[in-house]
This record gives structure tokens, C-alpha cells and sequence, in this order.
């Protein structure tokens, strides 16, 4: 755990480092304004020693002494606001720059990552790293930094008056911080369990609610309702006996800051009695414990916040630390496609190591060649095309693309030469028009529209409230998922790349839309080589060749006609089924 946390103290350093001038700067700044806080006492001790001396004639220096004091106020004032102005910059500035960070990284994991995390998890955590920074930060530079000048600046004007005074102020002070420590470090393993249960609640929430549907289909809000009690009593019982340790905690300062000002007193009483304190140095004295209780005061509390925030940023770094399951190669080159040809050799997979999915997997695809993959579920279709665009790595073999390795190229030229319009295509909340623009960036208008035409959805789309410029929701929610659908095929025509892939691309439409989707992706078709997943097999009649896979193997291949004359081939007994109207 103090591992992970170095760590976490690691990134931000290396995100903060490149603004070191208004580190300096705020530092310094800060400095400057303890120095003007610690002169102030030791200046009224002054002003009190003439004073209580009645000496008449030091009236100037009286008036000089206030001078100075009000000046002391004012570059405390002073430092203290340009400390801020200079934090103003660099706090959010490091702050965007670690948001940035970790969503880059966060875009980097491999689609198995993120199917096995909550989003909102994986926001949750990103948010706290960002907060994260902010609390340490400002722990680090208001109460850690300023409390250690304050004791330091303090010993050394206790130290002129008396070497004891400095001595006890001292010990008391490092007795006092390392109890503190100490607690937090005792403390700390019921932060990290509380700031779990708050990862967990939220994953919770975001799941409920993406599901809301399906709890109320089957009625199971009461269930529900129970599994998020039983997690937010979980995060009661820690939070209550956590902050029960924060009051324990302050009534064991109370005791030591009284047992510290009595002493001093009493010092104070005996020093000035032997004639080596004044009356003066008591004000001194019983200022600098006002201001030493009460940066000390908070301390506990501010080492907590401190560490709950690290707790909280170590959920991110923990993410950050991980290596990418997919990456790219040292060396990775653009893969360029000229004609389009597509061979799995000797391909070994498995998502698990139980689960074997591939196993010394063959097969070539011709330029231009369409080819359908169909077969039982878990056969491998979509597995095929997953390690196609290098969702997942293989095991062992090769997947070339016009005889370059998909392993040697960069995972995002390979993909910017591919579309892929998948069975349930997800939408951004943003515009139509954008959500078609997304494949083509630079796209005109006019182009986008065309391609709406090609697929089909330009009618549903001019009958929407604002046309192009009506936002889709969530995931697409306000569309239907053939309208959806019809979206993703729009975006794959206007991207007009050498490799299509088609997974279930019509399974949402109705029969009538169907029909002018199968016409459109006839000309999305043409001099492309197309791979097409499909459970419906009047979709695929058309196809250069159907190739039937069950457990992982190519069982058999051929044109539609070619595969019915297979007597109890797996093609034929699926084409009875559906032909005669049993799917």
C-alpha cells in the first residue's frame, strides 16, 4: 500500500515539475508571509516592554514599533494573496493535466478492460485522482509547509530568549506530530476500506440505474433496494468508527496543548523571576502557543484529508500502473492496404486459460472476397473479428492484413482502415450529424448526408425535431436500434475503407428496412472485402462463400447453394430450420 502511494505522490510530481518557477514561486511567497506572522509577536513584545517600562522618552520608538507591526501585517496580507494568485494558476493547470493523462491512458486499455470494469467506476476513480492532487496539494503548501516554518521560525525566537523554552517548545512539537503520524498510519487502512465502499457504491448506483429497465420488468426493486443497504451499512459502520477516531483523537490534543501551555507558563514564571525573561516575553510566549495550537489544532483532520485523498488517487494509480493488455510494438509501423487480403494463420486464443476459443486457426480471405462467418453461438464468429481489430492478442500465429502483421502496426492505423458496424452499435450524446461524422472527421455536410441517404436513414432523420442537429442521448437511447443501426452503417459508408466487417448489422431492422439496407450495403460492398457475421441466413445467400465454424474449427465452407446439397451439413439443418419458419 505505502508503495502504490509513493507512486501516487510520483505522478503528481511528474505532472507538477513542469511548472517548477510557480512551485518556487508559491513557496517562496509562503516563506515570506510565515516570516511576517512569526515577526508580529516578537514586535508587540516589544511595544509591551516599553510600555510597561513608562519611559516617556521611547515614545518615537513606540510609534516606529507600530509602523512596522502594520507593515508586518500588510506583506503577510500581501504574500499570502500572491501565494493564492500563483496557486490559482497551478493547481488547475496540473489538475487538467492529470485529467488528460489518465484519459489517454484510460483510452489506451484493450476492449476486455473495459468490459470488466463499471463505468462509472472507472469515472469515479479518474474524478478522485484529479481531486486527489487538489487536497494534497493544498494539505501539502497551507497546513504541512506553513506549520513547519511556523515551528521552526517560533523555536528559533524562543531559542533568544531562553534555550529551555526553544527546548520544550521543540520536543513537545516533534512528541505531538509523531503521535499524529502515527494515528493517521493506524487510521489509514479504514480510509482505504472507506474509500472502497464509496467505489463500490457508486458502481452500484451507475449499474441500477443503466438497468432500470430490467428492475422494473422484474420487479425487483425490493432486491435491489436491499444489496445497496447492505453496502452503504458497510460504509456507515466504517465511516462512524472512523470519524469516532478523529474524536479520540482531539481530546488527546486538548490534553497535550494544556499540559504545553502550562509548562511554558510555568517556565516563563520561574526564567522571569530569576530576571531573564520580561514582561513582554510572556506576550511572546502565549502567542506563539495561540498560533502553534491552531495550525496544530487541525492537524489531525488535515493529515486525514491528506491521506483520504492519496487513498482515493491510489484507485487510478493502481489503473495507471497496470500495463495495457494490448499495445503497440516498440517499432510499430502504418499499415497501408492496397487490396485487402486477410489471413489468420495457425491463430491460438483463448480468453481464459480454461477456455480455449481458437486453436492452430486457418483462414484466408481473398481481395475483395466477401465471406460470411456463421455457426452455433460460441462458436468463435465474433471472437474472429475481435482479434481482427486487435481488440484482444493472440496466443500464438499471425493475422496479417495484406501480408503486414496486425501485431507490428499500430493499433490505430489498423483500425482507421477497417469499419465495423457491430449488432448493437453505441452512440455518443451528441448530434446525428456528428455521430455519422465520426468515422470521416473532416466530412462536409453534404457528405454525411449522402451517406445518411446510402443507408437509409436520412428519412427517419428529417423527421426527427431537429434533423441532423438532434442529440441521439446516452448510448443512442432516444433511437430505436434499428434506427441505430442504420446510424452505424451511415458512418461505415462514409469512412469508405478496403475492409468491412458486418456483425449482425441488420438483426434490428424490420423486414422493410431490411430490404433497402441489404440494397445499400450492396454498394458499401463492391471492391471490398467483407467479412459478415450473421444468424439469419437469408442475409448471406449472396456471399462469395459461407464458412460455418463450430467449437472454433471451420467445419464447412462454400457458396449457399454448395453448402444445401451437404447431406446433415450444420448449413443445411440451420437453413431448414429458418426457411421453414421455425427461427
Amino acid at each position: 500500500m505505502q508503495s502504490l502511494t509513493k507512486q501516487t505522490l510520483k505522478i503528481f510530481w511528474q505532472h507538477a515539475k513542469k511548472y517548477k518557477a510557480y512551485a518556487f514561486g508559491v513557496f517562496t511567497m509562503l516563506i515570506i508571509a510565515v516570516s511576517a506572522e512569526i515577526a508580529g509577536p516578537y514586535l508587540y513584545k516589544q511595544l509591551v516592554n516599553i510600555l510597561a517600562a513608562y519611559d516617556f522618552n521611547q515614545y518615537p520608538k513606540l510609534i516606529s514599533l507600530l509602523v512596522i507591526i502594520i507593515a508586518a501585517r500588510f506583506l503577510r496580507s500581501y504574500s499570502h494573496r500572491f501565494k493564492d494568485y500563483l496557486t490559482n494558476f497551478l493547481e488547475p493547470r496540473v489538475m487538467a493535466d492529470i485529467n488528460n493523462s489518465c484519459f489517454k491512458y484510460m483510452h489506451q486499455n484493450s476492449y476486455a478492460f473495459f468490459s470488466g470494469n463499471f463505468v462509472g467506476s472507472l469515472v469515479n476513480k479518474v474524478k478522485k485522482m484529479e481531486r486527489g492532487f487538489e487536497t494534497v496539494f493544498d494539505r501539502v503548501v497551507d497546513d504541512f509547509s506553513r506549520t513547519f516554518l511556523i515551528i521552526v521560525f517560533s523555536f528559533v525566537v524562543l531559542a533568544t530568549r531562553h534555550w529551555l523554552l526553544a527546548a520544550v517548545f521543540l520536543g513537545w512539537c516533534a512528541f505531538y506530530i509523531a503521535c499524529i503520524y502515527y494515528f493517521s498510519l493506524y487510521k489509514l487502512k479504514f480510509d482505504l476500506k472507506k474509500s472502497e465502499l464509496d467505489t463500490r457504491i457508486t458502481a452500484q448506483l451507475a449499474d441500477t440505474f443503466t438497468n432500470n429497465v430490467n428492475i422494473k420488468m422484474f420487479s425487483s426493486s425490493g432486491r435491489e433496494q436491499k444489496a445497496f443497504e447492505r453496502i452503504t451499512e458497510e460504509h456507515y459502520n466504517i465511516r462512524r468508527f472512523s470519524w469516532n477516531l478523529m474524536t479520540y483523537l482531539e481530546i488527546f490534543q486538548s490534553t497535550l496543548m494544556g499540559v504545553l501551555e502550562a509548562v511554558m507558563v510555568y517556565l516563563a514564571i520561574r526564567l522571569w523571576h530569576k530576571g531573564l525573561l520580561t514582561v513582554g516575553d510572556f506576550i511572546l510566549i502565549q502567542l506563539y502557543l495561540i498560533g502553534i495550537f491552531d495550525r496544530l489544532w487541525g492537524m489531525g483532520k488535515q493529515v486525514r484529508m491528506f491521506y483520504e485523498a492519496l487513498a482515493d488517487a491510489n484507485e487510478m494509480t493502481e489503473v495507471l500502473l497496470t500495463p495495457h493488455e494490448v499495445q503497440d510494438a516498440p517499432d510499430a509501423k502504418i499499415l497501408k492496404i492496397e487490396s485487402g487480403k486477410i489471413e489468420f494463420k495457425n491463430v491460438n486464443f483463448s480468453y481464459h486459460k480454461k477456455e480455449t476459443v481458437l486453436q492452430n486457426f486457418n483462414l484466408t480471405i481473398s481481395p475483395g472476397e466477401r465471406v460470411a462467418l456463421i455457426g452455433p453461438s460460441g462458436g468463435g464468429k465474433s471472437t474472429i473479428v475481435k482479434l481482427l481489430f486487435r481488440f484482444h492478442d493472440i496466443n500464438g500465429g499471425q493475422i496479417l492484413v495484406d501480408g503486414q502483421d496486425i501485431a507490428k502496426v499500430s493499433q490505430d492505423s489498423l483500425r482507421a482502415n477497417m469499419a465495423l458496424v457491430p449488432q448493437d452499435p453505441l452512440l455518443f450524446h451528441r448530434t446525428l450529424m456528428e455521430n455519422i461524422r465520426y468515422s470521416k472527421p473532416k466530412a462536409s455536410d453534404a457528405e454525411v448526408i449522402a451517406a445518411a441517404k446510402a443507408a437509409h436513414a436520412h428519412e427517419f432523420i428529417e423527421r426527427s425535431q431537429n434533423g441532423y442537429q438532434t442529440y441521439v442521448g446516452e448510448r443512442g437511447i432516444k433511437l430505436s436500434g434499428g434506427e441505430r443501426q442504420r446510424v452505424a452503417i451511415a458512418r461505415a459508408i462514409l469512412k469508405n475503407v478496403a475492409v468491412l466487417v458486418l456483425d449482425e448489422a441488420t438483426s434490428s431492422l424490420d423486414s422493410e428496412s431490411e430490404h433497402y439496407i441489404q440494397d445499400a450495403l450492396k454498394n458499401l460492398m463492391r471492391d471490398k472485402t467483407v467479412i459478415v457475421v450473421a444468424h439469419r441466413l437469408s442475409t448471406i445467400m449472396q456471399m462469395d462463400r459461407i464458412i460455418v465454424l463450430e467449437n472454433g474449427r471451420i467445419v464447412e465452407q462454400g457458396k449457399h447453394e454448395e453448402l444445401l446439397k451437404m447431406k446433415q451439413g450444420i448449413y443445411q439443418k440451420l437453413w431448414g430450420i429458418q426457411a421453414g419458419g421455425f427461427a
